[in-house]
């Protein structure tokens, strides 16, 4: 078995809503051989991963996947089922995967996953593994699963980061993880705030450098009247043994630039062991302090937008004897604890043996190989930071409003939004004067002390950071999805236009670039995933406007999480033939996705009078909408009397009855992009585009003033039935690129021209030839006369290949009619202006319409200038 490709779908895709990978793997020769029929394979199997034991399979039995087997299963299930079982042994909560045929011995592996790395690694393990086993060569499982652990603290999302996180995921506001560090951004759009750990998107950078700075951290605080321990900066030897002095043992040694702990010496009693302690700390620091070695508990208190959410008694690390195992053992024993990590991934961190841990158990009288008594005692650090391995045990219920006050005050002091506030005091229950100091504010707290606390009551201080980032009005951007066939584009921008026409900044993806507020940032097909990401992640944007197109949800999944509105225009044959996308309940299947990653109390607009995307409206969760052009519609009575919202054409007229109350939008002909009521498919997509502005809560009177405002012209709906005149000549540009589109333009050219119409005409070289010769066909029984073009990017296609196909499709008509092939799109415009006539009509369906713009400039240009002449004009 060898992988051949990966993908990585970081949100909903159209094998899960849970993120997931697909791996497609060769079989080698194996597609056709179970397991049972390799020696030794399922037993070697399951020895090397028992975990493979508690997989049901799909059986209501225990064992289930151990049954399949000894019935004989495939290795392309069976490597589904290994990284599973890996992830689970990682401590990755993961369960969903699936394996299926593609062809012969390839096949595509699809699997949850909560790393991407640590995910594609445990891949390249199970494949390995099966190879192994097949081949009967060993393999060093143990050591590749540490590997797989070391991946996994590195990237794996820390507690306080999590904290928050999960404090968002709970009122409904979606996370984006940025790049490969510690950066997530809460919300969309406007909406958006940026977290680095516990530091928040409003925390002051000038703040944090001063926090960082334990010399400066003093001084201010003792400028409020805060307590903190004497202390100053030492420079030399000399200069240390009298600052020493001065202070009066014992004192503590420490970094003024420092965190976690990291070169805290605390506790020097005399000279020896001062001069010890500079000497070790001078070859790793620039810059010492020393200060007072105060008695007492190690508290940390956190305090968030000037208040105090929690507080914790920090206890050093400690090993209990009895009177069996020496020191090291019962070391090796607590940091078996799942709840202990390598770093800050879990709520504890194991304890490392280090000179300074043997170093402290030897001033206690005790050596590492030291067997302890029964019931013993033994602290294995001075400190009790959490990441040298202490535990926290929670008193936010106990300290004192005096004390909170003075945290509030050291807060505030250095100007910190977020912070944890050390104090050292022999009960923080009682007023912190004479009773203890404030030994540090640390910026970027840690709050898995406060979350996991080993004894007392977990505070839950991811909620209190996103009140803060959100004024207590913690909320999201709308989100508006479109998805269909034709109408997409339109559908889009008319949505957009009316938000902007409300005053609002509005993002929006489509088929010819991204915009911001109006503003093409990027000119192109944008409706993938990274596209929807430049609006999500834009702070200016109110509302975000997402074309999302089939291309792009199966490639990459979507790339939000939930919209508000979500909206099908219609669902017809396009792009079959494509990424295994071959029958028409395939492109449904994915279309939907859309459709169903839509909030719960949100809507999905969907077009009754469309075939195909009725066969969707199971799969669909959310309230919905539907829109029809007849107003007997089974669907829009049906949901008239289940007291729904439904939109209809009556009388020439926009219907919306929302749950029995009627409202007349507007005339159809006062629709400028109806074109007076004459171009069908565009009355379709204001039906829809109405639904979803009644779905999002704007009100008609502005939804009547979007759609009369937003024109049927280049600057506003490019290459959308773009009408030019030119020398008397009708010339329509239009994007059609599919049989449903083509039949909609054509429909309407018919019913309002007058006189020939000449059409240049060609599809994208990967729609199917079945495609083309329907195309051909039918543009034959429309037009007079037909040039046949190709596009410039032939999609995998022979030059020539597409135009032979439509004029194979041409040839089947009835009608006969004047055919001529021009290749070149733009030489073909020229060709079928120069055979026309005043009256006639010119329509392209068109690659690229600047081009073709440029001609029809350039044709009004030199008939201007030969007025100008004519008149005498210069």
């Amino acid at each position: 078995m060898k992988i051949v490709k990966t993908k990585v779908y970081e949100g909903k895709n159209i094998y899960s809503y849970k993120k997931c990978i697909r791996i497609d793997v060769n079989l080698e020769g194996y597609n056709e051989t179970p397991s049972k029929d390799i020696e030794d394979f399922n037993i070697n199997l399951v020895n090397m991963i028992p975990e493979l034991r508690t997989h049901r399979c799909g059986i209501d039995e225990d064992e289930g996947f151990i049954k399949r087997l000894k019935e004989g299963t495939y290795l392309a299930h069976i490597c589904e089922h290994i990284i599973i079982a890996i992830q689970n042994k990682l401590g990755i909560d993961t369960s969903y995967g699936k394996a299926r045929e593609i062809i012969d011995d390839d096949y595509y592996i699809v699997f949850q996953y909560m790393y991407p790395k640590v995910g594609i690694e445990t891949a390249k393990l199970a494949v390995d593994i099966i190879n192994a086993l097949i081949e009967k060569e060993p393999i060093n499982y143990e050591e590749r699963i540490k590997l797989l652990e070391k991946f996994l603290s590195e990237e794996e999302i820390g507690p306080s980061t999590r904290a928050i996180c999960d404090a968002a995921n709970s009122i409904g506001l979606p996370v984006l993880k940025l790049g490969e560090g510690n950066f997530y951004q809460i919300g969309y759009g406007k909406q958006g705030r940026i977290i680095e750990a516990s530091i928040g998107s409003n925390t002051s950078c000038i703040a944090v450098d001063i926090s960082c700075d334990k010399l400066l951290t003093k001084e201010l605080l003792s400028l409020q009247s805060i307590p903190v321990a004497k202390g100053c900066k030492v420079f030399n030897i000399l200069n240390i043994l009298k600052e020493a002095d001065d202070i009066g043992y014992p004192v503590v040694l420490k970094p003024q630039y420092g965190n976690q702990g990291k070169g805290v010496i605390l506790n020097i009693k005399n000279k020896k062991e001062l001069l010890e302690a500079y000497s070790k700390l001078i070859e790793k620091y620039n810059d010492l302090i020393l200060e007072k070695y105060c008695e007492g508990k190690d508290y940390r208190v956190c305090v968030v937008n000037n208040k105090v959410v929690a507080a914790s008694l920090r206890i050093p690390p400690f090993v209990i004897g009895n009177g069996i195992d020496n020191v090291l053992n019962l070391i090796k024993r607590l940091n078996e604890n799942p709840l202990r990590g390598e770093d800050h991934e879990k709520p504890l961190t194991k304890i490392k043996i280090d000179d300074e841990l043997i170093k402290f158990i030897k001033e206690q009288g005790y050596e590492i190989e030291s067997v302890l008594n029964k019931d013993k005692v033994l602290y294995l650090r001075r400190n009790a930071n959490l990441s040298t391995g202490g535990e926290a045990i929670d008193c936010t219920d106990i300290i004192c409003d005096e004390n909170k006050e003075i945290c509030i005050r050291a807060a505030k002091a250095l100007g910190l939004d977020i912070c944890g506030i050390d104090i050292c005091s022999k009960d923080i229950s009682i007023p912190l004067k004479g009773n203890g100091v404030v030994m540090e504010v640390n910026s970027a707290p840690g709050l898995r002390m406060h979350i996991y606390p080993s004894k007392g009551k977990s505070r839950d201080v991811g909620k209190e950071v996103i009140n803060m980032l959100y004024n207590n009005d913690p909320k999201n951007i709308p989100i508006i999805a479109i998805t269909g066939t034709n109408g997409k584009t339109t559908t889009t921008r008319v949505i957009s236009h009316t938000f902007s026409k409300m005053g609002y900044i509005v993002g929006m993806t489509s088929t010819d670039g991204i915009y911001i507020n109006g503003q093409c940032i990027d000119d192109g097909d944008d409706t993938g995933v990274e596209s929807a990401k430049s609006i999500l992640l834009n702070k200016d944007v109110d509302i975000a406007v997402l074309e999302t197109a089939r291309g792009g949800i199966i490639k990459k999944g979507l790339a939000y999480d939930e919209a508000d509105v979500a909206i099908i225009t219609n669902i017809t044959e396009d792009h079959l033939g494509i990424d295994n996308i071959n029958t028409m309940e395939d492109l449904c299947y994915v279309k939907s996705l859309v459709a169903e990653a839509v909030k719960e109390n949100g809507y999905a607009v969907i077009n009754a009078d469309d075939k195909w995307s009725r066969k969707v409206i199971d799969r669909i969760k959310a309230n919905k909408i539907y829109f029809s052009k007849d107003k007997n519609n089974d669907l829009i009575l049906q949901e008239i009397n289940n007291g729904g919202i439904v939109v209809y054409l009556e009388d020439e007229k926009i219907i919306v009855n929302n749950k029995g109350r009627i409202y007349n939008i507007c005339n159809i002909k006062d629709v400028p992009i109806t074109l007076n009521g004459a171009l069908e498919f565009n009355i379709e997509n204001i039906l829809g585009i109405c639904g979803a502005l009644v779905g999002i809560g704007v009100d008609y009177c502005m939804i009547r003033n979007g759609i009369e405002s937003y024109k049927l012209n280049t600057r506003e709906n490019l290459g959308r039935f773009n009408c030019y005149d030119v020398n008397g000549i009708n010339v329509i540009l239009d994007y059609g690129h599919n049989i449903e589109g083509y039949k909609a333009v054509l429909s309407c050219v018919k019913n309002i021209n007058n006189g020939k119409v000449c059409g240049v005409i060609g599809i994208p070289g990967d729609r199917s030839d079945e495609m083309a010769k329907s195309i051909g066909e039918l543009s034959s029984r429309f037009l007079d006369k037909i040039i046949i073009k190709e596009d410039r990017e032939k999609r995998g296609r022979a030059s020539g290949e597409m135009a032979k196909v439509i004029l194979e499709g041409i040839k089947t008509s009835l009608k006969k009619v004047d055919v001529e092939v021009i290749l070149d799109e733009v030489e073909a415009f020229k060709k079928a202006l120069s055979v026309s006539k005043q009256g006639d009509t010119v329509i392209v369906f068109f690659e690229e319409i600047k081009p073709l713009i440029n001609v029809i400039e350039e044709i009004n240009l030199r008939n201007n200038e030969e007025k100008h002449l004519k008149f005498g004009f210069n």
